[in-house]
């Protein structure tokens, strides 16, 4: 069965773009019923700086250009919002683009925000964590720090878009990795590139 219910998270790495198109499709497809949308302090300000927001009100008509009644944004520093608890419906989570600061607490089980105990969460019930990690290069203790969230139940799908697809603009790049992490969620897409061989 197809997720309804997705947490989406955002942290300071380089690649909001991916989060924006990543938004829209989840927004856009009507499987979803709710998706929970949280950003760090750092993705705040990446955000700022990729994609033109300004300050931190009506943010999410900022990233996707309308209003969302599907998306609720959750301060990052609630640790009593909803996804904080394993109680809660979620059925999916989605940190992109997923920093190495961010997945090292998350492998480690620091979770002092409502980010990475969300994340918590979601391994500790077993749920699909997608983490879209974007660094290079990558250094042993963020190898670690990927084997570590891969042995509790994550999966690590780095921020790597494709090009055998001749991707005309960086928004069909990005509209395509989003196309691909909801596929990998069950959520695939009609707009997707499909390799015919």
């Amino acid at each position: 069965m197809p997720p309804e219910n997705l947490t989406i998270a955002t942290t300071g790495a380089s690649g909001s773009i991916f989060l924006k198109h990543f938004l829209l499709a989840a927004e856009r497809d009507p499987r979803v019923k709710t998706l929970n949308f949280i950003a760090s302090d750092s993705g705040l300000r990446v955000m700022a700086e990729e994609l033109g927001i300004e300050g931190r009100s009506d943010l999410l008509r900022q990233i996707i250009g309308a209003p969302s009644a599907k998306i609720q944004q959750q301060a990052n520093n609630d640790i009593g919002a909803n996804v904080a608890s394993g109680s809660y419906p979620a059925d999916a989570m989605v940190v992109i683009p997923c920093s190495v600061g961010t997945l090292g607490r998350i492998a480690n089980g620091i979770a002092s925000r409502l980010l990475e105990r969300a994340a918590d969460v979601t391994l500790k019930e077993r749920r699909p964590l997608v983490l879209c990690v974007r660094e290079t290069p990558l250094n042993k203790i963020h190898l670690r720090n990927m084997s570590l969230a891969a042995d509790a139940g994550a999966t690590i799908f780095p921020l790597i878009p494709t090009f055998y697809n001749h991707p005309p603009t960086l928004e069909a790049m990005a509209q395509e990795f989003a196309n691909r992490v909801l596929a990998h969620l069950g959520l695939p897409q009609e707009n997707a590139y499909r390799w015919k061989g």
